[in-house]
């Protein structure tokens, strides 16, 4: 089976993320490539938020790559070392080809390198033998003069070679000199006779007829000569004369040998786009007779390689490191369909991510995902540089506020003043800035900001949507309330949600506004005091892991005991 180059290491966090999810991705890729991982490359799921942004912009750090899914495709399998022809290779090239690089099937292309069709072995055959063996089938083709003279290795003399593809019609002048001349007769009563290719060798007289038929090809073999009125003649009478070494018999063969490849091509194949996943097309391919499958560029229909049906039993797969989660609900599209070779999170366990082989899986109840990619730097001696510090040490700012979250542990203590001191920061002060460089509420749409930082889980049976915007203060949100909660109907009768919720925290005061959707069963359990217009309030309640959704279990197991 056909390997292709090492498949990209992507480390990415989950949908929608937010900048614990972004920044551990740069710092553990960064971490990866020291250790000599070289292909190891952070990537990301969605926008990238404001306030993470200008973290990067102040770390001096690009982006990462943006994917949308992980899926292997056709082009990232296929062999892009292809053996092919152009269009008007003959069929001895072709020939010569398949022989020499033991291939029964060549993708033929165009000059700029578009695929024309499929040549098959046995479709080439049928060049060299046409399926209607009448002998006057067998002698008529379709073939190019110049191709002929090449096939040959030919000298042409007398009149210029014509170009482009012709109807032919081979004569081997090695019956007598009558039934020449009446075979060529014929042809000039029926005003064919310059299609005909006249074959003979050291046998003037035939040369002459040939040549006074006025014939489109008089080829002289066995190295015989031609004498000088006769080509004087020939080019009077436009005929070109070919002089060449081999015999009668093997100029035979090799003028049907000269013909051009496109005559046999088979163009109703099955082509598959650069993009196609593999998944899709596995089963497809393999039900096929075709057994080379060439791959398409959509934007200009250019070959860019070929896969086999073997290279479809166990296809390479892109290997992914996730962080800051650990369940497909909220990993990349393609997961499933990826080799996850490394997992370093925070959160719950969900249960449902699966391995093929044993992997590392780094869980630990800390601060934020960034916390733990620091630790690893102080675990392998690796010094880290001053833009990494500054994004792992936003990552743990963002999900502890500061270390005043209660999902605040020891090792957050002991690594936020670590990456102050490389990264040259006050922590008090860079929070401060971090969560005024963006607000989501005045620099977003309500969809946008109820989007940004948005996770879904799946609790006994109910699908459940949480969003978390952080602010400086609740103005934006109370001139807002209204315009927020539509988009969250929005979300649970777009999505299918039995609760959707959004928390809105305060940063400077720790204290959060919680609006929901759903069902009313679990709205209604939920341990939260309700204001007059059905906003929860909710004192001191900032983590959506260790305060918000354990609440959320808790209403749902409520609400299942009362129905």
């Amino acid at each position: 089976m056909f390997i292709p180059s090492e498949m990209p290491l992507y480390v990415i966090g989950h949908k929608n993320p937010d900048t614990d999810a972004i920044c551990s991705a740069i710092g553990y890729a960064e971490l990866l490539r020291s250790k000599g991982m070289e292909n190891a490359r952070a990537a990301r799921c969605g926008a990238v938020p404001a306030r993470t942004d200008w973290v990067l912009k102040q770390a001096g750090i690009d982006r990462p790559q943006l994917l949308n899914d992980v899926s292997v495709t056709a082009e990232m399998i296929c062999r892009k070392e292809v053996v092919s022809v152009q269009e008007d290779a003959t069929f001895l090239t072709a020939y010569q080809v398949m022989l020499t690089k033991s291939v029964r099937s060549l993708p033929v292309i165009t000059g700029d390198g578009k695929l024309k069709g499929l040549l098959r072995y046995l479709d080439l055959l049928q060049l060299l033998m046409p399926t209607d063996t009448n002998p006057e089938s067998v002698r008529r083709m379709f073939a190019c003069p110049e191709k002929i003279a090449a096939t040959l290795n030919a000298k042409v003399t007398g009149a210029d070679i014509v170009a482009g593809e012709k109807e032919i019609v081979q004569l081997v002048g090695a019956s007598s000199t009558e039934a020449v001349n009446r075979r060529l007769n014929d042809a000039a009563e029926k005003g064919e006779v310059g299609a005909y290719v006249v074959i003979c060798g050291d046998r003037p007289i035939v040369q002459r007829a040939a040549i006074d038929h006025g014939v489109g090809i008089l080829v002289v073999t066995g190295g015989s000569k031609v004498s000088g009125d006769l080509i004087k003649l020939a080019k009077s009478m436009g005929v070109a004369v070919l002089l060449c070494k081999q015999d009668t018999a093997t100029v035979a063969k090799l003028i049907r040998c000269s013909r051009m490849v496109d005559q046999a091509l088979d163009d109703s194949i099955v082509r598959l786009m650069a993009h196609d996943p593999v998944k899709s097309i596995r089963d497809t391919l393999t039900r096929q007779k075709q057994d080379l499958f060439p791959v398409i560029d959509p934007g200009d229909d250019r070959l860019i390689g070929v896969i086999s049906k073997s290279d479809l039993i166990d296809p390479p797969r892109i290997k992914l490191v996730l962080v800051d989660h650990n369940e497909y609900s909220q990993a990349i599209n393609g997961v499933e369909d990826a080799e996850v070779i490394e997992v370093i999170d925070h959160h719950r366990l969900a249960g449902d991510l699966v391995s093929r082989e044993p992997i590392r899986y780094l869980n630990e109840p800390v601060g934020s995902s960034s916390t733990l990619v620091a630790r690893e730097y102080r675990y392998a001696g690796i010094e880290m540089s001053r833009g990494i510090a500054l994004c792992l040490l936003a990552g743990m700012v963002s999900d502890t506020l500061n270390l005043t979250s209660p999902t605040t542990s020891d090792l957050d203590r002991q690594i936020l003043p670590w990456l102050c001191d490389m990264a040259g920061v006050d922590a008090q002060e860079f929070t401060l800035d971090f969560f005024a460089s963006g607000s989501l509420l005045a620099h977003n749409t309500m969809d946008e900001a109820i989007m940004s930082d948005r996770k879904v889980f799946e609790e006994n049976g109910n699908k459940v949507s949480i969003s978390h915007v952080e602010e400086c203060g609740l103005e934006l949100f109370e001139a807002n309330h209204q315009a927020l909660a539509e988009s969250l109907d929005k979300l649970v009768a777009v999505k299918g949600y039995d609760l959707a919720l959004l928390a809105v925290t305060d940063i400077t005061t720790h204290y959060s506004v919680l609006i929901t959707s759903g069902k009313s069963e679990i709205i209604d359990a939920l341990p939260f005091e309700r204001d007059d217009v059905g906003v929860f309030q909710g004192p001191g309640v900032v983590s959506r892991k260790k305060q918000i959704f354990p609440a959320i279990c808790q209403a749902i197991r409520v609400a299942a005991s009362r129905g």
